[in-house]
C-alpha cells in the first residue's frame, strides 16, 4: 500500500520525487547509483519508469549483496540464487519496461553472467 501511494504521488509530482528517490538510492550505495544511472541510460528510461523501478531495486539490493558476500556459496550457487531474486522481481520490471527495453535488459543480464564466469575462469 505504501509503495502504491508513493508511486501515485511520484506520478503527480514528477521529477522532484525522482530526485528524492534517486538521492535515497545514492545514499544506499554510490556504486548502486552509478549502476542505476548506467542502466537508465542504456535502456533509455523515462522519468516515470525510473520512479517505478527504484523501489524494486532498493528492495532487491540487500538480497543481492547478501548473496554476493556469502563465502559459503559456490559461484554456481550464487548465480542460481541471484537468478531466483531476479525471477521474483521480473514480473514487476517487465510491466514497467517496454518490450524492447525488457529484451535489452535480459541481454545485459546474460552478458553480465557470461562476464562473471569468464573472470572466474580466467582471473
Amino acid at each position: 500500500m505504501k509503495r502504491r501511494k508513493f508511486l501515485v504521488t511520484a506520478l503527480f509530482l514528477g521529477p522532484g520525487v525522482l530526485l528524492t528517490s534517486t538521492q535515497r538510492l545514492q545514499a544506499q550505495s554510490a556504486q548502486g547509483m552509478q549502476k542505476f544511472e548506467q542502466l537508465s541510460k542504456d535502456l533509455n528510461l523515462t522519468p516515470q519508469q525510473k520512479v517505478q523501478l527504484i523501489p524494486i531495486l532498493e528492495a532487491e539490493a540487500p538480497k543481492v549483496k547478501m548473496i554476493k558476500s556469502d563465502t559459503s556459496l559456490s559461484m554456481m550457487q550464487k548465480m542460481e540464487q541471484l537468478k531466483a531474486v531476479h525471477d521474483r522481481t521480473d514480473p514487476q520490471v517487465k510491466s514497467i519496461l517496454s518490450p524492447e527495453q525488457y529484451q535489452k535488459l535480459q541481454a545485459m543480464r546474460k552478458a553480465e553472467v557470461q562476464e562473471t564466469i569468464r573472470k572466474k575462469l580466467h582471473p
